[in-house]
């Protein structure tokens, strides 16, 4: 049962990062082609993606992604756990533990997610 796990576990790691490298398809960005020859101080035309909001911004929204796919994964684990237990308390323990240890590890995702946002809106 171990080894299904961690092979189940390492498959949806490869699948989430593969979907996490996707790049996304600009979507309308026919339309704004001329949109800056006339009001270069429009919203959408300014630039404000310096090199490190560019580059980390995108990075820490991939990671988040990914730590919260995996966070899912891992409670439905859990749950199943929980579920064909059959009453032996050391499985039902382990179920709620992985439940738990899911859990508080999106909470501390998140935090941390808060914490950077806030981070670079004070720079």
């Amino acid at each position: 049962m171990k080894k299904f796990q961690t092979l189940f576990a390492a498959f949806i790691l490869v699948a989430v990062s593969a979907f996490a490298l996707v790049p996304a398809s600009p979507v309308g960005a026919a339309a704004l082609d001329g949109a800056c020859v006339n009001n270069a101080d429009s919203a959408v035309c300014v630039n404000k993606d310096d090199t490190t909001g560019g580059l980390v911004g995108p990075l820490i929204n991939t990671l988040l992604f990914i730590v919260g796919a995996i966070s899912v994964v891992i409670i439905i684990i859990g749950g199943v756990l929980y579920v064909i237990s059959g009453g032996n308390s050391g499985s039902v323990t382990r179920a709620k533990n992985t439940v738990t240890y899911a859990v508080v590890g999106l909470l501390v995702a998140f935090l941390a997610y808060a914490i950077v946002n806030w981070v670079f809106k004070l720079f």
